[in-house]
């Protein structure tokens, strides 16, 4: 019974982190990440975090600024939320020395 529990606890991770390992050599000649080799042992030597890596760094390479939604800072809004009033910045909390009664100037020099 110990044996096969440790079969499992072992084995199943570990066929897990081959095959990451083997789609991340594999993908990567596909895609044209070069070299392959690279990016299986970096999935290899750092378990499933460096196949994240592999993932963050091959969805750069299809990025496309003309499709981007967002590109110019430009952003959809809600046609109930445009007559919202927008909120304010931490310089707009404030007041602007023209704001300023001469009193509250005085007590400021003091």
């Amino acid at each position: 019974m110990d044996l096969l529990l440790v079969a499992i606890v072992v084995g199943i991770p570990l066929a897990w982190h081959v095959g990451l390992t083997a789609f991340t050599y594999y993908d990567a000649g596909k895609v044209g990440l070069e070299p392959p080799t690279k990016w299986a042992a970096i999935t290899f030597f750092i378990p499933l975090f460096g196949f994240f890596i592999y993932l963050f760094e091959r969805s750069e390479l299809d990025y496309d600024p003309e499709t981007d939604p967002y590109r110019g800072h430009n952003f959809n809004i809600h046609p109930s939320r445009a007559d919202d009033a927008p909120l304010r910045s931490r310089e707009d909390d404030q007041d602007s020395p023209s704001d300023r009664s001469d009193d509250e100037e005085n007590r400021q020099e003091t």
